[in-house]
């Protein structure tokens, strides 16, 4: 009976080549995003918030402090609260309107500039490519928080130095301990971005024009902000994407407040899961024509 040297045919979906393909694909998506002039300004800007908030503190006058309740009032005894102050104060405007920007160009970019049908004859199936479109955008809106804080940590020990942090229980933590929190503030804010991320696929799915699903974007999320404000909408706050964001001040007491940030954290999923469902069950059944 003649025999073979060759392998055995890996079953579908386990080829060795397989994971190695997606993450080229993902790598070029990565390329592309940071590559486009526009969100390189984006970063820019994001990086410019923690300077100037630092520099407006230091210029101050002194006497105009507060009674140190919250971030911005600590600044000057701890450089530390400079990117914890940053990320407060973009979260309601400039990371959304960076991560609106990214699920704009994602689907509906493509589509505009013709590229979008070339990508699914490569072949790349449509689950794929909707797979790498999110993970591409959920890795740039971790940058973009991930540069804040460090560009705020930064300027804070440059103008401030940095210093035991004081929770708002008034405990003491270390430096490392405080810069642990800081990570997991980070996070915290990075898993917002990937829920409205993942909204924002999905506005992106329904045109083929990239500034379009970014403004809608920004409208859906700017709406989600006001609506939480309102005292006698409380019935409607639970389903607000918005509603636990600034939860993320809990893990900055000691011990970590948990109940908000859990509530935050299982908003979050639910809004990832029912509109990556939502843009897939849209994308696999659009017609590409461009």
């Amino acid at each position: 009976m003649p025999t073979s040297d060759a392998a055995p045919a890996a079953p579908p979906g386990t080829a060795p080549g397989a994971v190695g393909a997606w993450l080229r694909f993902l790598r070029s998506e990565l390329r592309l995003i940071l590559g486009r002039r526009r969100n390189q300004v984006g970063l820019a800007v994001l990086a410019a918030v923690p300077v100037v908030i630092a520099i407006a503190v230091k210029v101050a006058d002194p006497t105009s402090a507060g009674d140190d309740s919250t971030f911005l009032d600590q600044i000057t005894g701890n450089g530390f609260f400079v990117a914890l102050a940053a990320l407060a104060l973009e979260i309601g405007l400039f990371l959304p309107l960076a991560v609106a920007v990214l699920a704009g160009d994602a689907v509906a970019g493509e589509a505009n500039v013709g590229t979008l049908r070339g990508l699914l004859v490569v072949p790349v199936t449509r689950g794929r490519l909707l797979a790498v479109k999110y993970v591409a955008l959920v890795v740039g809106a971790l940058l973009g928080v991930v540069l804040v804080a460090v560009v705020g940590l930064v300027a804070g020990a440059a103008l401030f130095g940095l210093h035991p942090v004081v929770t708002l229980s008034g405990t003491t933590l270390g430096l490392g301990a405080g810069l642990l929190r800081l990570l997991l503030v980070v996070l915290y804010v990075t898993a917002y971005l990937a829920a409205l991320g993942a909204l924002g696929l999905f506005v992106s799915t329904l045109t083929e024009q990239p500034m379009g699903a970014t403004v809608g974007i920004i409208i859906l999320s700017t709406a989600m902000w006001i609506l939480d404000s309102i005292e006698q909408l409380h019935w409607l706050h639970p389903w607000l994407l918005v509603d636990h964001q600034l939860a993320l001040v809990d893990l900055l007491r000691d011990p970590v407040y948990t109940h908000d940030l859990s509530l935050g954290l299982l908003t979050d999923l639910a809004y990832v899961v029912v509109f990556l469902a939502a843009a897939w069950a849209r994308f696999s059944s659009k017609d590409v024509t461009s």
